[in-house]
């Protein structure tokens, strides 16, 4: 049996991403003590979710928009003849 974990999965028409991050076990205790430190984990292990989604994301705006300033960069030369470049 695989230890338990939370996933999250991105899909566009470029890319796809799946995110995983480890969830603890549950406690053998019920105690209140147990409990909490339990949901501490688990938030813990969703934070980090939550991170590598958000690096991910904000890399994948940098490529975009990087993208489409060269397309308009492009668009502006568009026809003129450029220098050869060695």
């Amino acid at each position: 049996m695989s230890s338990p974990s939370i996933t999250a999965t991105y899909t566009s028409p470029t890319a796809n991403q799946l995110f995983t991050a480890p969830l603890p076990t549950s406690p053998p205790s019920t105690t209140i003590a147990s409990r909490t430190t339990h949901l501490a984990a688990q938030q813990s292990s969703i934070r980090t979710l939550q991170t590598d989604i958000n690096a991910f994301l904000t890399q994948k705006m940098a490529d975009d928009k990087s993208i489409a300033e060269e397309d308009a960069k492009a668009e502006e030369t568009y026809g003129e003849e450029l220098p050869d470049v060695d």
